[in-house]
């Protein structure tokens, strides 16, 4: 069982860490994504330590598919596999539910699939979801459940919150029974669960606390960031968060630009994942202190000055734009893992800033000034 502990709490901002067998995590926390057990760009696992990665993200869906879970289980679970000795989380396959429609069908008993590799039919429930986790071995397991496209009519949201309740007991029962094997690789594996409720505010607070009283590990705040505003996102937060449990984290998934995290933070968020900073890098747009940039424009030909001024990323300690601007150009490997070292770190450093921020009293001053920073009115 994890254990969040508040350190310092400041309206609806909070401060805490997280314990886990992996290690103790220091919220509010961005965890890098590596959906494959790798990020995207050539990044080791040496490498997040240096960018100062306190959690990894992988994706049970596509660690499913290949190497196969049973593979990863056999090479002693994802953390040796990969060579990671820090928390993992893994995500559900709930997602994929949502990003593959075209090739799923949704019964009572789960979800069924066709591979996006091969066409091979595969079947992921609740049981299977967690099967899978378990194999894995991460920290923490997320639950099974159905992410629904924004909007959607609320009778289809009403039926859909309803069984992603329903598979949430089963995902609880079958990791509880999981965690009991004598073969298990990661017998302290956690679970949280995921709110649903599209943006109808009174499902997603009668939800909140349905999935409150299971008394999991940590609570999720799911299907936003697929559609609807970042005003829609701010209120549905503003909503659900006073009803989720205050002694677990609080995680809202697949979010987002820095603004976006600086707001949540405010509302009471702890824990935060985005494919943005990585995939972002892979295309040479940049995160810096007066905002993003892409390298691939013209007037970063002659530049030599770092991508981010004052920034201790291994790219800006080492390079220039102008020259990772013509590493691009030159469809060179290193200009994407460079621009993805440079803002996962950007990121992580920003996680840092925050928890300082709140831990000396001036979270609020902070985030105006970034945002002001960001926005180029500095």
């Amino acid at each position: 069982m994890g254990e969040y502990k508040l350190l310092k709490k400041s309206g609806k901002v909070r401060r805490g860490e997280f314990k886990t067998v992996h290690g103790v995590i220091q919220t509010p926390v961005f965890m890098n994504v590596g959906t494959l057990a790798a990020i995207k760009g050539a990044v080791s696992t040496m490498d997040l330590k240096e960018i100062r990665c306190q959690v990894e993200l992988s994706n049970t869906y596509h660690l499913h598919l290949r190497p196969g879970d049973e593979i990863v289980k056999k090479m002693g679970g994802l953390h040796k596999f990969m060579n990671w000795d820090r928390p993992i989380l893994t995500d559900s396959g709930g997602f994929q539910v949502f990003s593959l429609s075209g090739i799923r069908k949704i019964k009572e008993e789960g979800v069924y699939f066709s591979s996006h590799i091969d066409g091979r039919k595969i079947f992921m429930g609740p049981e299977e979801s967690m099967q899978i986790q378990s194999n894995l071995g991460s920290t923490i397991a997320m639950a099974f459940d159905e992410c629904i496209p924004n909007p959607s009519p609320r009778e289809y949201v009403e039926r859909s919150v309803a069984r992603t309740t329903r598979w949430l007991e089963r995902c609880k029962n079958e990791l509880d029974r999981l965690n009991s094997l004598p073969n298990t690789v990661n017998k302290e594996q956690m679970l949280f669960g995921i709110n649903q409720g599209g943006t109808y505010e009174d499902i997603r607070i009668e939800h909140a606390k349905t999935i409150s009283k299971m008394n999991l590990d940590g609570y999720a705040i799911g299907g936003l960031a697929v559609g609807e505003t970042h005003d829609e996102m701010y209120r549905i937060i503003d909503a659900v968060v006073p009803y989720l449990p205050q002694d677990k984290p609080i995680y809202l998934m697949g979010v987002g630009l820095p603004s976006n995290i600086l707001e949540a933070v405010s509302r009471g968020v702890d824990f935060f994942d985005c494919v943005l900073p990585a995939r972002n890098g892979r295309h040479g747009h940049v995160f810096t202190k007066n905002g993003k940039i892409n390298l691939f424009n013209k007037k970063y030909e002659l530049d030599d000055s770092p991508i981010d001024e004052g920034c201790q990323c291994p790219a800006c300690r080492n390079y220039s734009r102008a020259y990772i601007r013509h590493l691009f150009k030159a469809k060179e490997m290193l200009a994407m893992r460079l621009c993805v070292l440079h803002n996962l770190y950007f990121y992580n450093k920003l996680m840092e800033d925050i928890r300082d921020a709140i831990d000396n009293d001036y979270f609020d001053e902070f985030k105006e000034q970034k945002l002001q920073e960001w926005n180029g009115k500095a």
